[in-house]
């Protein structure tokens, strides 16, 4: 297959900005073919077509599906984390802290891309479980450090009493999460806007409740 790239006919490597810009297209192609064809029925030899290049110029790139499948998920979810990375998450209470943190973390686990990545998973992490921990390592891991950060402040204070405030931060993202996107995948009705700030007000009151009144009863002890 000719590579529409030209780098067969240069003298010497090509450019960075070059060589960056390939990488995107392949990336961009990538993306379009795993979001819509899954895991396991994207091949390599369709991603090369997409992106308008040789399978040689791609093992240049990646060494293989996992890792293209790997590079994918954390351009997308770095994405997703621009705006949340840039917001002052260290201002406020921690109902303003949290509320924050969770309409960013909502915001992008209801965009197209990752309601079609998150379907992609549950169809295909039994036959691909390499897939589970691209997800965790890329995506999850950080809003869990993000908000366990925020709770183990609070435990600081002598405002929360937990024990293990990553595990806490897993349980909120669980309350968070779950029920929109089983939404969105289509298991009952989306949620409108006015239903998810709803939604966001009720989870973090009665996450903070069952904190507080953990903390009330580790005092009266």
């Amino acid at each position: 297959m000719p590579d529409p790239s030209g780098a067969a006919g240069r003298v010497g490597r090509p450019s960075r900005a070059s060589a960056a810009e390939l990488t995107e297209r392949i990336l961009d192609a990538a993306t379009v073919r795993f979001l819509a064809d899954g895991y396991g029925h994207t091949s390599i030899e369709a991603v090369a077509k997409a992106a308008r290049i040789s399978k040689r110029t791609f093992y240049h790139r990646f060494d293989g599906k996992p890792e293209l499948f790997e590079a994918v998920v954390r351009r997308l979810v770095g994405g997703w984390r621009a705006p949340f990375d840039a917001a002052p998450l260290q201002q406020g209470t921690i109902e303003q802290r949290l509320q924050r943190i969770a309409e960013f973390m909502l915001a992008a686990a209801l965009s197209p891309q990752a309601v079609a990545l998150h379907r992609l998973i549950v169809s295909e992490a039994a036959r691909f479980p390499e897939l589970a921990r691209i997800i965790s390592a890329q995506g999850a891991a950080q809003g869990v450090q993000a908000i366990g950060a925020v709770l183990a402040e609070e435990i600081r204070a002598g405002r929360l009493a937990l024990r293990d405030p990553r595990f806490a931060a897993e349980q909120f993202l669980h309350l968070v999460l779950a029920g929109p996107q089983r939404r969105a995948l289509g298991l009952g009705t989306a949620l409108g806007t006015a239903e998810l700030a709803g939604w966001l007000r009720d989870t973090i009151q009665l996450f903070l409740d069952g904190c507080r009144g953990a903390a009330r009863a580790v005092r009266h002890d």
